[in-house]
């Protein structure tokens, strides 16, 4: 970006924050897609939102999961479309920072919703779920499920690098009783009853190449963690087509719909639900309330997390699916 360009979008700015003060508020929500039905509920959320708090929003997202160029185009036509506040699912949490300085730079307070960026404090507030919890909590069923036998633990993971695939990845190991693993802990982990992990990008037909490839390097595996639903729906495909669907226990990260009907159905055994609409029309007010006041927000909110299975276990806690139906996202 050139000096003049950046002088004419501080400007293009400036002329924003009065106009938004004194009238209507502009608020950005860039997701990692368009079509994701995560990504289509949060940002029903955020249009709600927008709209009981008298503001304008501003949507735009990545191509595809992984767009980073395409999200840093979305930022700079947000700013200078006089967007006060932006709210974005970072796709990459490295590569993003330096747009994300910019647009801060230039007095725009930004949000990181569900994932956060790398640093955390690239961004001045995260409105997300505690990914490391709904593993923790997908864990602590399945070792209870299992009740003492023996795991064969195939893990179908993100893909490499990316901070919620880590901390769901960890914390189910954490929740399943592996020692040394925190929140914190920054790289996969992987214990002695692992004996498979590839990546399915959480995408189903990938994740089914993923278990197939997992079963044929251990096919005595009993338990699959699985990142998210799509990967789960496509490592029942492939248990189903080698005949231990019966045999392996699932457990997964989402909460949306198809997913919560695939819990009712028993093709998973538990997912952890997480509340995408909440996310956004959360942040999505204090966007309002920083045009507004100049007041920002700051640090973590926690937009919670439920454990949603038929299968009540013991020390566990869960709700059953009629609740999560009754909470879930997407089709």
């Amino acid at each position: 970006m050139t000096a003049k360009h950046r002088l004419a979008m501080a400007l293009i700015a400036s002329l924003a924050t009065t106009a938004s003060a004194a009238g209507e508020p502009v608020v950005g929500l860039i997701t990692k897609t368009e079509i994701n039905p995560f990504f289509v509920k949060m940002k029903e959320g955020a249009q709600r939102a927008a709209k009981l708090q008298g503001a304008r929003l501003l949507t735009g997202a990545g191509k595809s999961d992984g767009d980073n160029a395409g999200q840093i185009a979305a930022i700079e036509n947000m700013i200078a479309a006089g967007a006060r506040a932006i709210l974005i699912t970072p796709s990459d949490s490295k590569a993003i920072v330096p747009a994300l300085k910019r647009a801060r730079d230039q007095g725009v307070m930004v949000i990181a919703l569900d994932s956060p960026t790398d640093p955390v404090n690239a961004t001045d507030a995260m409105f997300a779920t505690d990914n490391y919890k709904a593993g923790l909590l997908i864990g602590q069923y399945a070792k209870a499920a299992l009740a003492g036998k023996p795991a064969k633990i195939a893990t179908i993971d993100l893909f490499p690098g990316h901070p919620v695939g880590i901390a769901r990845h960890n914390g189910f190991l954490a929740g399943y009783g592996a020692a040394g693993i925190g929140p914190k802990t920054v790289e996969l982990a992987k214990t002695p009853d692992v004996v498979c992990m590839a990546d399915s990008f959480g995408d189903q037909g990938k994740g089914q190449t993923a278990m197939e490839n997992c079963l044929q390097k251990n096919p005595d595996i009993n338990l699959v963690y699985a990142i998210n639903e799509p990967a789960a729906a496509g490592v029942y495909k492939a248990l189903k087509a080698a005949g231990k669907e019966k045999d392996v226990l699932i457990v997964s990260v989402d909460g949306g719909c198809a997913g919560v009907r695939d819990v009712k159905a028993g093709v998973i055994a538990a997912t952890a639900q997480q509340y995408p609409l909440k996310m956004a029309g959360l942040a999505v007010e204090a966007g309002v309330t920083y045009a507004r006041t100049g007041k920002k927000a700051s640090g973590y909110v926690d937009t919670g997390v439920t454990l949603i299975t038929d299968r009540k276990m013991a020390g566990v806690d869960s709700r059953d699916t009629a609740f999560g139906l009754g909470a879930c996202w997407g089709k």
